[in-house]
């Protein structure tokens, strides 16, 4: 069996970030922009970003998800160059996305995402007339993706995610009934489960709710943004770990403790009553391009 593979990254917080408007920098907003001017610009860089989709799809994957974050303020202007490039990156059939805390930053524009993205978020089986519903469902080949929501604007200084009870309860049905399925489970998350470099402000807030429904029900494998660093964290199935991996932002330069740009290619098989799964991280070095920069295997664990 040929091993399917997946590749995730996240939160291209897509630069340049156009012009504002006066009026459209209140509050939280400009905040944002002051930090973007001071830092975020010099961080976040097109080139970086071009550069690593298109070694991504030298690889040849057989689909694409993207972890949210692909704005920055959501400010109305920025939805159209984020959907040009999307379309860049690949077709609704070739790529899964979710949206990100940035996605969602302000009340007044939190509903663009799903205008301007409307057919990367759709289940299976949905019409173009359906409203957008979180947890949707795709199977691709071997994989079910199981695509949740966490954006919701907060205040200043915030980054908090929650899926919020409506969402919780659709997902524990959606969880039961894969439970037993011969596919292989895949959660798209924007924050992660446990926060582990940032704390309270930006954590998800109904984490442990979702832990239960996990251990209760199992996925294979988590794939989540947000913070912006390798990361792989364990937690409880209802037989075996579920690994969770984290990826850097695809268009950072590094900073900090945070690295640069980078995504990972996940290979997925199956051997006889097992799931193998196979992690390849790709990322920028500086003065060296675009390279391998660790393979792990997360199926069967090598905890």
């Amino acid at each position: 069996m040929t091993a399917y593979v997946l590749a995730h990254l996240s939160d291209p917080h897509l630069p340049p970030l156009p012009s504002a408007r006066p009026h459209e920098l209140i509050g939280k907003r400009a905040l944002g922009y002051l930090n973007w001017q001071r830092n975020r610009h010099a961080i976040h860089r097109r080139e970086l970003l071009d550069l690593l989709v298109s070694d991504l799809h030298t690889q040849q994957p057989d689909h694409i998800a993207i972890t949210g974050d692909l704005v920055n303020l959501a400010l109305p202007a920025e939805f159209a160059p984020a959907r040009k490039w999307l379309e860049g990156v690949g077709t609704p059939e070739q790529v899964t996305i979710i949206p990100g805390n940035h996605d969602a930053y302000v009340r007044a524009t939190q509903h663009r995402f799903a205008e301007a993205f409307g057919d990367y978020l759709r289940g299976d089986g949905a019409n173009a007339s359906d409203a957008i519903v979180y947890p949707f469902v795709q199977r691709r080949g071997p994989v079910t993706l199981i695509a949740t929501s966490t954006a919701v604007p907060t205040a200043p200084f915030m980054a908090t995610g929650r899926l919020g009870a409506a969402q919780l309860a659709a997902l524990d049905r959606v969880l039961a009934s894969l439970a037993n399925e011969p596919t292989f489970r895949v959660l798209l998350i924007h924050h992660p489960l446990r926060a582990e470099h940032h704390g309270r402000y930006k954590r998800l807030t109904d984490a442990d709710a979702l832990l239960a429904l996990l251990k209760q029900h199992g996925v294979d494998l988590i794939l989540h943004g947000h913070d912006h660093v390798h990361s792989t964290m364990w937690f409880d199935g209802p037989r075996e770990r579920i690994p969770a991996i984290g990826v850097p932002s695809a268009s950072a330069v590094a900073h900090g403790h945070h690295p640069a740009a980078a995504y990972n290619l996940f290979k997925i098989d199956h051997d006889g009553a097992q799931w193998r799964c196979e992690q390849h991280a790709r990322g920028w070095i500086e003065s060296k391009g675009i390279r391998d920069i660790r393979r792990v295997a997360l199926i069967p664990s090598q905890r």
